[in-house]
């Protein structure tokens, strides 16, 4: 079995730093990134399987299916229930190790971080998570529990002011969809659909395990030679009705239980094939930490203006399979006001060109703050999934950073922010006309 690894090892002379990338027989590839001086080890086994695949087909099948939404977040809370009754976390608990995990919109993930017993808790994270066990009477059970969770993000305002933003941009891509699904989708939900998106999405090939920090490669791999259980690897095509360029509307506004309201502008771009690519990754990042982080001349404005407070102001390059978008966000009296500003600051930006100066503090804060990173067994572990999943690397997207240049930003300023694919969400307070 031995032979048939194919076992490379990834060094960063930028760095100094290196990690081991394992394909283990299974189909299954294994991260292991040592830091033998980490007092903490975080791991995650992760699938790539999120809430926009609700309509896919197998390689080894004739036909596509559909299935409710909300199934892939409901699969995560049911993959912790085991046949015996007994419960993960409390097993995690007799190791010392603290365990989570998360469903987004592509990626369903599996986790813990401890200071000791990191091999005895690997065991359990590989042992749970390929131990399905699904029955009518628990389905039900889980239906009502998801279903008050599902009511709680109808009341949180940030929440409903970020899914209406993706409702009102995007018309048929299923990332405008809740990942908890709703009420009514996840009651259709039954074991048979939780065992085939399982075994469908659930395959070695289509998952990931990454573990960093104080851990040794060739014992991880050992505990994986015991636990992984091979299954016959296949083809999974995640099928997307075609998106159309331009927008729904501009504008959409809900009244909700607030003190002040909250905005969401985002502005819909192209994604030309599956994933962007570390570079391009790189480049909008530069570019938004340059136009609206605090030391920007757009933030001082708006704060001096009173239109934003500075707990709440925020941006993101929000991107994935079939979807991308950069996005403004926050508390502001006036919403509107804001956008206007955001808008005008754009249009200025895409005439003069980015400053030189504030150029080159964006990529040296960014770049520092990625080279700080290598010293969070959590943010490495985090990053190296995400970027297996979508198709990256992580050094390659830090040398990105180190190598980017004035005229590759400004270029890509030019692409991106169009004004008629802009969508501005806003909650305002109930009393408030």
């Amino acid at each position: 079995m031995q032979n048939e690894y194919i076992r490379e090892k990834i060094e960063s002379a930028r760095t100094g730093d290196c990690y081991y990338k394992v394909t283990h027989p299974t189909g299954l590839d294994i991260f292991v990134y040592p830091k033998k001086n980490f007092s903490t080890t975080y791991a995650i086994f992760g699938t790539k399987y999120g809430s926009i695949d609700n309509c896919f087909k197998r390689s080894d099948e004739e036909t596509a299916q559909k299935v409710p939404e909300g199934i892939a977040h409901f699969l995560e809370h049911k993959l912790f229930e085991s046949e015996d009754g007994g419960d993960t976390f409390e097993r995690f608990a007799q190791t010392g190790a603290s365990a989570n995990a998360f469903t987004g919109f592509e990626h369903t993930c599996y986790l813990f971080s401890a200071t000791q017993n990191i091999y005895e808790s690997l065991e359990i994270l590989l042992d749970f998570v390929q131990s399905p066990y699904f029955t009518e009477e628990t389905v039900k059970k889980e239906q009502g529990i998801i279903g008050q969770e599902i009511k709680m993000y109808d009341d949180d305002p940030s929440w409903c002011s970020m899914f209406n933003m993706l409702k009102a941009m995007y018309r048929n891509h299923p990332i405008k969809l809740d990942i908890a699904g709703t009420v009514e989708s996840i009651a259709q939900i039954t074991p048979e659909y939780l065992y085939r998106c399982y075994h469908t999405f659930y395959n070695l090939s289509n998952m990931a395990l990454v573990v960093a920090g104080n851990a040794e490669c060739d014992k991880v791999i050992k505990i994986c030679d015991k636990l992984l259980k091979k299954s016959e690897p296949f083809k999974v095509e995640r099928i997307f009705e075609e998106e159309p360029e331009t927008v729904c509307e501009n504008y959409i506004e809900q009244k909700m239980s607030v003190a002040l309201p909250l905005f969401q502008l985002g502005f819909k771009e192209k994604v030309r094939g599956q994933h962007i690519d570390e570079k391009t990754i790189a480049e909008t990042e530069i570019i938004l930490d340059t136009m609206a982080s605090d030391a920007s001349p757009l933030f001082k404005r708006l704060y001096d203006m009173q239109l934003i407070n500075e707990s709440s102001f925020s941006y993101d390059f929000f991107e994935g399979e079939g979807h991308a978008a950069v996005m403004f966000g926050g508390e502001s009296k006036d919403p509107k006001r804001v956008s206007e500003e955001i808008i005008k600051e754009i249009k200025k930006l895409k005439e003069t060109g980015i400053d030189k100066e504030a150029f080159e503090i964006s990529k040296r804060s960014i770049y520092g703050s990625n080279i700080a990173g290598l010293n969070s067994s959590s943010a490495i572990a985090n990053a190296l999934i995400s970027m297996k999943f979508n198709g990256r690397e992580l050094y390659k997207y830090i040398d990105s950073l180190a190598e980017i240049t004035l005229e590759d930003v400004n270029r890509r300023l030019r692409e991106i922010m169009q004004e008629d694919k802009a969508v501005l969400s806003v909650i305002l307070p109930e009393d408030e006309e």
